[in-house]
């Protein structure tokens, strides 16, 4: 399964319908929580999410709607004895205030919580899911995005397989040893396969338009990045280093993103989907997705 579990949507103020930031990335095996928000442990409870759903934490900045969250997840983790270790990463620059939100308050901690901060652009996990890369933005604290990418893998092509006369439990051991033997000559695993490139999934938060932005994005499936105002605030945005629908949505076309989810939406605009939708439609044509809260968004199949 490999589906964004939204749990938040809203910037700095919730409001009755958008609650705090919460994203939960279901990507095969692993359940990556972005951004827990203040209300993210209520909003997981509402989505159907256990907490033993998130093995990793990745905080982009410690500004309270990005992070105030953090405690009850971590407690909730240790009051379902959750077993498996939860790595977080946050900027090396707010341990302090990690360590605050790790030991907030009284509770029976049995949570594992490895704390891994981000120190520097680059990876800084890597796995059976791929490569978790960081990149530094432009905003009024430290923030960094994230950026998951699937490593290429191969498939095979039937019409390649038949051709050389490769089937049944041979398929296997091509894949297996990388070469078979086959009526004397010998088939390597490139001269029926195709390269079937990995999937990539990008998370940008609280950011100005900066390079790091279209390295973040470039090429993703899916693209889940800030669109706090409306272009007709573009002003506002640069003053406080945030992005509008138009901007965010610029960036997708450019990076060729398939899927792109706009949210933390600014609660000056109250009914806003279909201005967001239309302002993202000016500048990308592919798949646009106004985020609301528990919705469920499955990353595109593959091509």
């Amino acid at each position: 399964m490999r589906e964004l579990v939204v749990l938040g949507t809203a910037s700095q103020v919730p409001t009755c319908y958008r609650n705090h930031n919460g994203y939960l990335l279901r990507w095969d095996g692993e359940g990556v929580l972005f951004d827990p928000g203040e209300g993210t442990q209520r909003q997981m409870v509402l989505a159907g999410v256990a907490a033993g759903a998130v093995n990793r934490l990745c905080l982009t900045h410690f500004h309270g709607d990005h992070c105030l969250g953090v405690p009850g997840v971590i407690q909730r983790a240790s009051l379902d004895r959750v077993s498996h270790p939860i790595t977080a990463h946050f900027p090396v620059s707010g341990q302090q205030y990690f360590d605050r939100l790790r030991h907030a308050s009284v509770f029976y901690d049995a949570a594992d919580v490895r704390a891994e901060p981000v120190q520097t652009d680059g990876p800084v996990a890597a796995g059976a899911f791929g490569v978790l890369e960081a990149r530094a933005l432009d905003h009024s604290i430290d923030v960094f995005g994230y950026r998951l990418v699937e490593p290429d893998g191969r498939r095979f092509v039937p019409e390649l397989l038949s051709r050389f006369g490769i089937s049944g439990p041979q398929v296997g051991e091509l894949e297996r040893a990388g070469r078979i033997t086959v009526a004397d000559r010998v088939i390597e695993l490139a001269e029926v396969t195709e390269v079937r490139r990995g999937q990539r999934f990008a998370f940008v938060m609280d950011t100005r338009l900066c390079d790091a932005v279209y390295e973040l994005a470039d090429g993703a499936d899916m693209l889940v990045i800030e669109a706090t105002f409306l272009q007709q605030d573009e002003d506002l945005a640069q003053r406080y280093g945030h992005l509008t629908a138009r901007q965010a949505a610029g960036v997708a076309a450019a990076c060729g993103v398939r899927t792109l989810v706009l949210t933390h939406f600014s609660q000056r605009y109250l009914d806003a989907v279909d201005r967001y939708r239309q302002e993202a439609a000016e500048a990308f044509s592919g798949d646009i997705v106004v985020a609301e809260d528990l919705m469920r968004i499955p990353v595109p199949a593959r091509r």
